[in-house]
């Protein structure tokens, strides 16, 4: 069965999340375009909440949305 990516936005919000989870500077964003950058974002704002309310490991994945 053929995989298929996920659009660039999900990947970029799931990045976002992933990078606010552990805490990292939203300043390191690899995006310079208007829509990928502000999904990164919202990911990384979404991630760096769970990060301070203190889910790691399986509870932060229940947690990681969909963009859709």
């Amino acid at each position: 069965m053929k995989r298929q990516k996920r659009d660039r936005d999900t990947r970029a919000y799931s990045r976002g999340y992933q990078a606010g989870l552990e805490g990292k500077s939203q300043d390191i964003c690899p995006f310079g375009s208007t829509t990928p950058r502000f999904n990164w974002i919202s990911g990384w704002r979404e991630g760096r909440v769970d990060h301070i309310n203190g889910y790691v490991g399986v509870a932060s994945v229940q947690n990681l949305k969909d963009v859709n």
